[in-house]
């Protein structure tokens, strides 16, 4: 007991001063925010919720202004409530903001020592990760040939939609579109289209992993204190990182066997096509049926810094998780908001039905393919709309600077954290007229109807933030353009195979909670019919 004491007095005392010190050390110079006690101001942070804290975040910029500084123990958070500011730092100052704060311990385990495009520090490493996602996975003619996996996973969904429809009770989307998303993913980044059950395998490991994170931020404090007196949490930790490679490295492993034998039966192929065309039609088959994957763009990826050396299948597999979580729940919770406006206000629905129908003629049951969302400006601004309207994420990840900075006449400290107000951004009523309203309409412009086209908006915010649920400048979300392409893919095909109804008696309620994204308090049910 006494060593027991002796530790924990130790702790509080060293924790104690270093937060006065970080308290009064350049305080006239920071944004203004409230006052705040150390100790007991932590202790009240930590106890608060995201969405509280968003919420006293608006009344303190309604106070203090535009900027406001909040202090969580020896760390001092910064957060940007204005546009025209967040432009200044991310788009004309924006190598400067372009870090991340310095990761806690379990941060580093988890994402392979910050091996990974949103957790590196700006440099070498992000810009070859970020450089052969956007070149390899997300070039516009790497996408086109994803179009069959789109369909697929569009009948997969529509079955699962449709079948639950026709029991006669009312469906639950939320879980639907989740799978289906995922599917997606998991195709995209290993190449194959894997059974329900592995699918289901590798949807387990991630989410369990994603959900229990905040059990473990205590061992973040002190990993050698934690260790010694905390050794059961650590196990428990550990095994849930353990857990993710079991079941991914067999799927990397996998890719790795059959690129090779891919590149050996190509060799063979190409000495035995000389006197045997059979050999060159199978050939010619295996090629049109094989699908570069994001594995296999990363299996032969080289660290320059790091002595030319390839990546480790730890590694491999944080960017896989990267990936597969960054494209899941962002998508199906955007997707989810949408349809529930849709369902809340059907004439919305019926509006983009109509058009649909008008680029699609007679083709009744096909597939609305890429080359025909064009053709539908409503459905952008239908997407759009959901997107400001209810943005996934309320806060992008944390910025930060290397070095101590100045911006709008206050220091913005080395390391210190930088986070943007996403949501309060969209919903500024200085840009947008009666912005709590779900109006597709602003987003378009001309005269008559069905002669509707979108105006111009730049979601990446180079010329004017106005909205940036993807973020803004370099480390605005790499995949923006793909998440557009399958909202708008999977809210056409939606729409245009069944229509979609309120369940009477239970209203649409648009509430909010957070999750891993901020989704429906209560998800969206609705009745679901086929259009034949």
């Amino acid at each position: 007991m006494e060593i027991w004491f002796i530790i924990l007095v130790s702790l509080c005392i060293s924790y104690v001063l270093s937060s006065i010190l970080s308290h009064f050390r350049s305080s006239t110079k920071l944004p203004p925010g409230p006052p705040s006690i150390p100790i007991i101001s932590t202790f009240l942070w930590l106890r608060t919720s995201p969405l509280q804290l968003e919420s006293y975040l608006r009344t303190a910029v309604a106070k203090y202004g535009p900027i406001v500084t909040l202090r969580i123990g020896s760390r001092i958070s910064i957060f940007i409530a204005d546009r025209t500011i967040a432009h200044n730092a991310l788009l004309q100052h924006g190598a400067l903001f372009a870090d991340r704060p310095p990761p806690p311990p379990l941060t580093k385990i988890l994402f392979s020592n910050q091996h990974s495009i949103h957790s590196a520090p700006y440099g070498p490493l992000w810009r070859l990760l970020r450089r052969n996602l956007t070149s390899q996975i997300l070039h516009p003619s790497r996408v086109r040939s994803y179009a069959p996996a789109r369909k697929w996973v569009l009948d997969i969904l529509l079955k699962r939609l449709l079948s639950h429809s026709e029991s006669g009770t009312p469906v639950c989307v939320a879980d639907h579109f989740q799978y289906a998303m995922f599917c997606l993913l998991v195709l995209m980044c290993f190449g194959d289209k894997l059974d329900e059950p592995k699918i289901k395998e590798v949807e387990n490991v991630q989410r369990t992993m994603l959900l229990n994170l905040s059990r473990f931020g205590l061992l973040n404090l002190s990993p050698k204190l934690t260790k010694i007196f905390l050794p059961k949490r650590w196990e428990e930790f550990l095994q849930l990182r353990k857990n993710q490679e079991r079941v991914i490295i067999p799927l990397i492993e996998a890719r790795r066997k059959a690129n090779q034998n891919r590149g050996n039966r190509g060799n063979r192929g190409n000495r035995e096509n000389r006197v045997n065309r059979a050999n060159r039609a199978d050939t010619e088959e295996e090629k049109e049926e094989f699908v570069v994957s994001y594995v296999d763009t990363l299996l032969d990826l080289e660290i320059p810094d790091e002595d030319n050396r390839k990546l480790t299948n730890e590694e491999i597999v944080t960017i896989c998780s990267e990936f597969l979580n960054a494209g899941t729940d962002t998508t199906s919770t955007a997707l989810q908001w949408i349809m529930a406006n849709l369902v809340k206000y059907p004439e919305i629905q019926h509006k983009l039905f109509a058009e649909i129908k008008g680029v699609m003629g007679d083709r009744t049951g096909e597939e609305v393919k890429e080359e025909d969302l064009r053709k539908v400006p409503y459905l952008k601004a239908v997407v759009l709309e959901g997107l400001r309207r209810h943005p996934p994420g309320h806060f992008v990840l944390p910025h930060a600077v290397k070095e101590e900075t100045e911006l709008e006449n206050y220091v913005i400290p080395k390391y210190g954290t930088v986070d943007f107000m996403v949501a309060e951004m969209g919903w500024d009523p200085k840009v947008w007229e009666d912005p709590a309203a779900f109006m597709p309409e602003r987003f378009l412009k001309g005269g008559k109807e069905e002669e509707e086209e979108v105006a111009e908006f730049d979601i990446t915010g180079s010329k004017e933030i106005k909205m940036m649920p993807f973020g803004a400048g370099r480390r605005i979300c790499p995949g923006f353009g793909l998440a557009i392409l399958h909202l708008e893919y999977f809210l056409a095909n939606l729409v245009w195979r069944s229509e979609w109804k309120a369940v009477e008696g239970d209203e649409v309620d648009l509430s909010e909670k957070l999750e891993l994204t901020v989704v429906m308090k209560k998800p969206l049910k609705a009745r679901i019919y086929s259009r034949g």
